[in-house]
């Protein structure tokens, strides 16, 4: 974690992913704070010039060594932590996709230090960023429903 995320002027932009392979999804175990060890969704800060799709994608390769295609949008989850005095010490605005898996099981590394294929049902056997069961529950239903593919909100 770099010190300039650390009590922001404003929101961190972020992308992530909810793969979706027979059933199951793709959850990495956060390699670095904030929430260190804590399950989610593979993704990153968006950089200057690339799509939210095009971001959630590159960080899912990066981060765990996997392929997929967007099925598109799930929505967007703030992250906002606060130190003991209420400062801001965190703000993420993440807008999450839905995507079908195309290649590769995943891969740990710096950025992720376990990765697991869950059910849905399976998700309260493990620690889980908040609200992560119930964006789960919209990428499966996208990819269920076979979506035409997209990434940007309207």
């Amino acid at each position: 974690m770099t010190a300039s995320r650390l009590c922001p002027d404003r929101p961190f932009l972020a992308a992530s992913v909810c793969v979706v392979r027979e059933g199951r999804v793709l959850l990495a175990a956060r390699g670095r704070p904030p929430l260190k060890g804590v399950f989610t969704l593979p993704g990153g800060l968006v950089e200057t010039g690339e799509t939210l799709a095009d971001a959630a994608l590159r960080e899912l390769e990066e981060e765990v060594g996997v392929r997929a295609e967007i099925v598109g949008f799930v929505g967007p989850v703030e992250v906002i932590e606060r130190d003991e005095e209420q400062r801001t010490k965190h703000h993420f605005v993440i807008l999450a996709h839905a995507a079908r898996w195309v290649f590769g099981d995943g891969q740990t590394g710096d950025e992720a230090l376990e990765i697991r294929w869950l059910r849905p049902e399976e998700l309260a056997s493990v620690r889980t960023t908040a609200g992560l069961p119930a964006i789960v529950a919209r990428a499966v239903a996208l990819v269920s429903q076979g979506a035409s593919s997209g990434g940007c909100p309207a």
